[in-house]
């Protein structure tokens, strides 16, 4: 396990645990009530950690390196249901973009989501989560197949952002996302919209309209992320905990702006700290959602997603 900065009161404490467990282990010591008085601190040290957590640290968070990624979602909740789709039948097949059909009890759907990588060379394989115009095309004809099949379509969304190099705006990176937020806003299929991990910008909305939209609790959503808004705005790096501040790219400023519809509570410590946990937290979030959305109509879906996407930023002075 990696830890950043402000986790390592945790660190220190889990070592401690281990110490201690090591020395009941090898010696005749009863350790049971010191190893007792360390878990109940280590429990009351995460708790206190993560219950004033900053925009920066939350940013920080989405990035961390062992949080789970979107294969790793869909392989956990869906197991060897799921089937991946690869291409765009145009350019060639996005490794940043993952689609494909897997299924939730009895259920089908369409999963769609950014990967990034474990290590330098899958990094470089995925592009680090960042999609061309291509993963684009190639996630909106998953979305057409499924509307094709009456089959719900479940977005996972972690992503710095779309790829912004020469050849991607080539080949019409801003109209492959302006051509997805227009046709999801009119797909007749249920779209569960769940960030969990970054949000950033365009590459995020390509594939971010949806009926519900949630957010796990430690990630962000918003058009730039701190640090080019603070080389923007100060020409350094240097000012990021306060852009992220002043970008209200929570979770909690998205749900106090209307912005999604639900925060994810994750497990005590993050998703990164039980991931087992928070794949069934997830996995329960898509089925309640489907369960109250299957009930509409195709007609009801989509005037009630223009509604909603029609309403945001409304300001009454």
């Amino acid at each position: 396990m990696e830890y950043l900065d402000f986790e390592l009161p945790i660190k220190e404490l889990e070592e401690q645990l281990d110490k201690c467990m090591v020395i009941g282990e090898e010696s005749d010591v009863d350790v049971t009530e010191t190893c007792k008085q360390i878990e109940q601190k280590l429990a009351d040290t995460r708790k206190e950690i993560y219950k004033n957590l900053t925009a920066w640290q939350r940013v920080q968070l989405s990035r961390h390196p062992n949080r789970p990624y979107t294969l790793d979602y869909i392989n956990a909740i869906c197991g060897d249901t799921f089937l991946e789709l690869h291409g765009d039948r145009n350019v060639k097949d996005d490794k940043a973009m993952i689609t494909g059909l897997g299924k939730i009890d009895d259920q089908s759907y369409m999963f769609l989501g950014q990967q990034k990588g474990y290590n330098t060379k899958t990094r470089q394989y995925r592009n680090f989560g960042m999609a061309n115009p291509e993963g684009y095309r190639k996630a909106l004809r998953a979305m057409k197949s499924a509307e094709k099949f009456g089959i719900p379509v479940v977005c996972l969304i972690d992503t710095p952002g779309a790829y912004p190099g020469i050849e991607a705006e080539e080949r019409g990176q801003g109209e492959a996302i302006a051509r997805n937020i227009l046709e999801m806003t009119r797909l007749k299929v249920p779209i569960i919209v769940v960030i969990i991990g970054e949000g950033a910008s365009g590459g995020a909305l390509g594939i971010g309209v949806g009926d519900k939209v949630l957010m796990l609790e430690n990630t962000w959503y918003s058009v730039i992320s701190p640090e080019s808004c603070s080389s923007i705005l100060w020409r350094s790096w240097e000012y990021k905990e306060q852009a992220a501040e002043a970008l209200k790219l929570t979770a909690k400023d998205m749900k106090k702006l209307k912005l999604i519809d639900e925060i994810v509570r994750e497990p005590a410590g993050g998703a990164h700290a039980n991931r087992d946990k928070t794949f069934e937290i997830v996995k329960n979030k898509i089925r309640t959602h489907y369960e109250e959305l299957e009930k509409l109509s195709p007609k009801e879906l989509v005037e009630q997603r223009m509604d909603k996407y029609s309403q945001m930023g409304v300001y009454n002075g």
